[in-house]
């Protein structure tokens, strides 16, 4: 299950988890963002106690988007240890963001 998260849970929840979290920076007047969302859902699902999803809005959390860089949307981030592991930029498909979180497993 794919969650929403704040910046002041943000360490709490993804810097300091023992699993490979994926986090996804979407807004929601983002076409694009809109189109990713149900494929990182149901990746979600599928890994599910193997690794941790969230969701931050750019538009109501600007720090934690200026924090990363995030300069387009979607942008897909993989922390592994509270550290970047990966990153992926735009829309990609379902099997790619599960590769894209195995690799951290």
């Amino acid at each position: 299950m794919v969650k929403e998260i704040k910046t002041n849970e943000f360490s709490s929840a993804v810097l300091s988890s023992d699993k490979p979290v994926l986090v996804d920076f979407w807004a929601a007047w983002c076409g694009p963002c809109r189109m990713l969302s149900p494929a990182v859902d149901a990746v979600s699902q599928q890994l599910e106690g193997k690794a941790e999803f969230y969701k931050v809005n750019v538009d109501e959390e600007p720090v934690l988007a200026q924090q990363y860089g995030i300069m387009s949307i979607p942008t897909l981030i993989l922390f592994k240890n509270g550290a970047i592991a990966n990153q992926s930029v735009g829309v990609i498909s379902e099997a790619d963001i599960r590769a894209f979180v195995e690799q951290e497993m």
